[in-house]
């Protein structure tokens, strides 16, 4: 049997789910959803059981819905565990379906403490303190905790969801909200995505919400002791949407809000459909981290509507968004800033490459995740090696000229689709092969092998321009310098003040390249541009990487301050892994962990006790 999905138990090639309705109650004294679930499914094969994932659920009931509108009950068969891909859910069906025959079918059930996908915090987790709050992360085979499912980005549906919470809070969706109404001390929430989307896209958010509109189809949700500061901070977003607008094609999407979470959300950012969640470390107060808006707003055309198949295929999500993302960056801020973005994911590329070693499979840019939980595999690999790739081919074509018409022509073609790289390579050639045999000719004597199977770093460098970097990269130089004879008087605060973020991460990534360097540089570093209180986390979390490189423990203390204040893996996980390689941090690591697992997301926790070893 051809397999569609490795990280699925479900029957994705006999059966696909075209609609789906939620139904969910919220119980915050008991942390769970309680929920019923209607399926509109469509067989694509002669089958008589219908097969959902499922992970930490307690299935209550199943039945079919006749035409008549009268419901058969239906046996459950939940035998079949998997120690990564949890519970397949099977129902037989009455009766067999053949080929383009529909059916619906309903199941009662509720979510258990242990799902992954959702995190409940209590209100003193919260800025307001007052109330309590959820939200999802589904991500990448999340989604069968929070609901049984084809949890596979093969599979793409509509939904609409009717979830009940307790006043006041707000309910938010990866939807477009319908209508909401009281009913006694709740509120029933009412949404639809009519665009057709994976389930790992669905995605759930209750709590005390306020918004601030930034135009008439982009707002920002925060709690409301923040909101002024996170509308200041993300009033670009609709000159971000008409940017990336411009580069590919019209936002099918209808409205773009942004949420930004509370400190514990693992991730950048979120690229949930209509409502893309954030971290609040994008909080710079200078509007200096918003390219993630960026990249999350690109994921609304290359994710959301040209989708990966599997998770083996990830880079078509995320090398494609990198891409864009860059591409907006340079448009917006000009091409330095696009060159200074290459660069550092260039930097980021080389570090992963490194972590899992040059020959780890995990490395390739289309990896095997047969039997492999696609949270072990989750890097910047595809991210970055992706968008070099792109890259490459962008300068080897002819540049943005060339490229830009084809990455289009890409979009429109497969829009609405899940697709696999042979896809993804298919269309290029078919496309230079009608618009121009020479650029196929180059095209064709490419080593795509060496590409897209082959771990480790890519067969081809890019040559990025250098001129952007180089007041950043001579300072790291006069430092180095200066460190072998001490001589630091020569530095001051005017040094990097006039460098962006990029150039000063840029500029404490040559100082880490060069580590360990010696406790006076360090203090000389860090009494001159104040790093260990800097605001911006980027650059914060720039200088604390080099400082326990150098075994540094005089920021022992910002480093825990910066594990107990925000829970983005991008940060903590890189964190925990120097300060436990530190000879006198292993122990102020594996402590700090203990007292922070449970503030942090469950995905989170689990790759940190994986990189601790615990």
């Amino acid at each position: 049997m051809f397999e569609v999905d490795p990280n699925s138990q479900s029957n994705l090639d006999e059966v696909t789910t075209e609609h789906i309705h939620l139904n969910l109650a919220v119980d915050f004294v008991n942390k769970k959803l309680v929920g019923t679930t209607t399926y509109t499914l469509r067989a694509l094969a002669s089958l008589r059981q219908v097969i959902f994932d499922t992970a930490h659920l307690a299935i209550k009931a199943a039945r079919l819905v006749a035409d008549d509108g009268l419901s058969v009950t239906l046996e459950t068969d939940t035998s079949t565990v998997h120690s990564i891909y949890g519970t397949a859910l099977r129902l037989l069906l009455p009766k067999s379906l053949v080929a383009g025959e529909k059916v619906v079918l309903v199941v009662d059930y509720e979510t258990l403490p242990e799902s992954g996908a959702i995190q409940f915090l209590v209100p003193e987790q919260t800025l307001g303190k007052a109330h309590p709050y959820l939200f999802t992360q589904c991500e990448e085979i999340h989604a069968r905790s929070l609901l049984p499912c084809q949890d596979s980005p093969s599979v793409k549906l509509s939904y609409s969801a009717s979830v009940r919470v307790p006043k006041p809070l707000t309910a938010l969706m990866s939807a477009i909200a319908t209508s909401n109404c009281d009913d006694d001390n709740t509120t029933i929430f009412n949404f639809e995505q009519r665009i057709t989307i994976p389930s790992y896209l669905i995605a759930l958010v209750v709590g005390n919400l306020a918004s601030a509109n930034v135009s008439e189809r982009c707002a920002v949700w925060s709690e409301p002791e923040n909101i002024d500061s996170c509308a200041w901070e993300f009033a670009e977003m609709e000159t971000i949407l008409q940017t990336a607008e411009e580069l590919i094609s019209p936002y099918l999407w209808g409205r773009y809000d942004l949420l930004v979470l509370p400190p514990s959300f693992p991730f950048g950012g979120m690229e949930n459909p209509c409502l893309t969640f954030v971290t609040p470390t994008l909080l710079a107060g200078d509007r200096s981290l918003t390219d993630v808006i960026a990249h999350e707003i690109s994921h609304s055309w290359s994710g959301n509507l040209v989708t990966a198949k599997n998770w083996e295929h990830f880079w078509l999500n995320e090398g494609w968004t990198t891409f864009f993302e860059r591409k907006i960056v340079g448009r917006l801020h000009g091409e330095d800033a696009r060159q200074l973005s290459c660069v550092i994911g260039e930097a980021d590329l080389i570090e992963s490459v490194r972590f899992y070693g040059k020959n780890n499979p995990l490395t390739a840019l289309v990896p095997s995740l047969d039997g492999v939980d696609p949270d072990d595999a989750y890097s910047t690999v595809p991210y970055d090696k992706g968008a070099h790739l792109l890259y490459y081919l962008e300068n080897l074509l002819g540049g943005e000229a060339v490229f830009g018409p084809y990455m289009r022509s890409y979009i429109n073609s497969y829009q609405g689709q899940s697709i696999g790289t042979s896809d993804w390579k298919d269309h290029l050639l078919q496309y230079f092969s009608e618009t121009d045999q020479s650029k196929l000719a180059l095209l064709n004597k490419i080593e795509w092998d060496k590409w897209l199977l082959a771990p480790g770093m890519p067969p081809c460098n890019n040559k990025y321009d250098e001129r952007p970097q180089k007041t950043c990269l001579e300072l790291a130089d006069r430092w180095l310098q200066a460190a072998q004879d001490s001589s630091y008087s020569q530095f001051t605060p005017d040094d990097i003040k006039v460098f962006s973020t990029m150039q000063q991460v840029i500029f404490l990534t040559r100082l880490s390249e060069a580590a360990p360097l010696q406790p006076d540089t360090l203090a000389a570093i860090d009494r001159t541009y104040k790093l260990t209180g800097y605001r911006n986390c980027e650059v914060r979390f720039g200088w604390l990487v080099l400082s326990l490189k150098s075994n540094y423990m005089q920021v022992t203390d910002a480093v825990i301050d910066m594990l107990s204040t925000q829970g983005r893996m991008k940060y903590t996980r890189p964190l925990y892994r120097l300060l436990h390689a530190c000879p006198e941090g292993r122990d102020i690591a594996e402590q700090t962990f203990a007292r922070l697992r449970n503030f942090y997301h469950p995905i989170c926790t689990r790759m940190v006790e994986k990189d601790l070893e615990l």
